[in-house]
């Protein structure tokens, strides 16, 4: 069955800091959308409330985090909350924000997580759309030795593996295997630093939210006196203390890998960025919000490029049919040998997918043609009317009672000769809705990825007396 679209059932509101601007008191405001609208984040600190598709063609900035930016208009520190929308299956939604720097809460996905479940999870009319991968997606950054695969899969999943080349922080991997284990695995893990990077930022004049509570911070050497006052005062701290751990004043780790699990959330929030749902495994090593966006631009390419190419359908042997031929027999009035349909593989409300196998066995190759035997044209027309005729009676709740006469068939055209051993494979796909037991469709077949013969049909079903 096709997934619903989602959004969530009504607002819901959380403040807190800005980790990099120190703005207090941020409101960030989640609210329902309409179906294909998106993630869309919205400013209301600015005249006329601008707003800025959330999608990997608006990141400007990647340095300590996620920046969107269009036509001047920014929001930063994205990951997060992108992270805790897309694992919520959300699919529509609205995020206000109060200021440039969306609010760093403690520095993990938890209270993102949290009011959306207060929210509540609301299904949708439209279906959602999820693509699968035809291919292996591959980046790779030599500089941050960053490398990312997403190799096609039946659902999406994650792997990551970390390396800073330090005793205190060493190599750590972590997995994701479903979506819906991110809440208890994932959401509750800390952003962190190491505190040469720290130093850093404090003197570019960033972190100024940033406080023990909302970033584990690594220490890999040892600090002279002066640095921990100078950290006394810049937190506003009365003790700053390393652990045995090798962490600045930390409350303790949630897991023993938080750090490779973190990365795996920022994962999460940044290929949300792609702006369309598709399965994958996607496998990291040395992720970094910049290799992320990279990657994410990469699979959001990949996948436009994949829906304008012809949507050839896919047939597997060895899979489990929906209509089998006994099945097909019950559904249309056709017996051998006008019977032209063997299998269905797809079927939706409103589109079909069928296979006819052309054996030298055929009954009209005796004379179409001897010695050289070609499939009339005519009955690929018919194969692919039959086709059809399970998509218009699938329309009804009794399909037995029921006969289905084409009228009408337009813009034919036979693109290449189909002969014993191919294997027919019919799309067909409505063009409107069906009415008063009329039917538009539009029909295209393949043997392998060859398109050999294409037409616009007209059908009616009628009920038999």
């Amino acid at each position: 069955m096709t997934a619903k679209q989602k959004t969530i059932q009504q607002d819901v509101t959380i403040q807190g800091r800005g980790l990099h601007t120190g703005i207090e008191n941020i409101t960030l405001t989640f609210k329902p959308a309409m179906e294909n609208t998106g993630y869309i984040f919205k400013r209301t600190d600015l005249p006329g409330q601008p707003e800025i598709p959330a999608i990997a063609d608006f990141v400007r900035e990647t340095a300590r985090g996620t920046t969107l930016v269009k036509d001047d208009v920014r929001v930063a520190t994205i990951e997060h909350c992108l992270a805790s929308v897309f694992a919520s299956d959300i699919d529509n939604i609205i995020i206000e924000v109060s200021a440039e720097e969306l609010p760093i809460m403690d520095g993990s996905a938890k209270y993102f997580v949290e009011a959306l479940e207060k929210a509540g999870i609301q299904e949708q009319n439209e279906e959602r759309v999820e693509f699968q991968l035809d291919e292996c997606i591959k980046y790779s950054d030599p500089k941050t030795g960053s490398e990312f695969i997403a190799i096609p899969d039946d659902h999406l999943h994650y792997s990551v593996m970390i390396d800073y080349h330090t005793d205190v922080l060493g190599t750590q991997n972590a997995e994701l295997k479903d979506l819906t284990e991110f809440k208890k695995e994932i959401s509750a893990c800390r952003t962190f630093v190491f505190i040469d990077e720290m130093q850093t930022l404090i003197q570019q004049n960033l972190i100024r939210g940033g406080d023990f509570e909302n970033a584990i911070v690594f220490v890999n050497r040892m600090l002279p006196q002066e640095e921990i006052d100078a950290l006394k005062k810049f937190f506003n701290q009365p003790k700053v203390e390393v652990t045995r751990e090798g962490i600045l004043n930390t409350c303790g780790l949630s897991f023993s890998n938080e750090p490779a699990r973190h990365k795996l959330l920022d994962i999460v929030g940044d290929l949300s960025l792609v702006g369309r749902r598709f399965n994958a495994h996607i496998i990291a090593k040395k992720p970094g919000h910049s290799s992320n966006i990279a990657f994410a631009l990469k699979i959001r390419k990949h996948i436009e490029n994949q829906e304008k190419a012809p949507q050839i359908p896919k047939y597997i042997p060895n899979q489990e049919p929906l209509l089998d031929v006994t099945e097909i027999s019950k559904k249309l009035p056709h017996r051998p040998p006008f019977l032209l349909i063997d299998k269905i593989i797809e079927l939706s409300e409103t589109h079909v997918v069928g296979i006819k196998n052309v054996t030298m066995n055929e009954p009209f190759f005796i004379g179409h043609f001897p010695g050289h035997p070609v499939m009339p044209g005519v009955l690929q027309i018919e194969a692919m009317a039959q086709c059809g005729g399970i998509l218009v009676l699938s329309s009804v709740p009794d399909p037995e009672n029921y006969i289905t006469y084409f009228i009408k068939i337009d813009n034919v055209r036979f693109r290449n000769k189909v002969v014993p051993g191919d294997t027919l494979v019919f799309r067909l796909d409505l063009t409107s809705p069906i009415r008063r037991g009329l039917c538009q469709m539009s029909g295209k077949g393949y043997v392998g990825n060859q398109l050999t013969v294409e037409a616009d049909m007209l059908a009616q079903i009628v009920k038999e007396k």
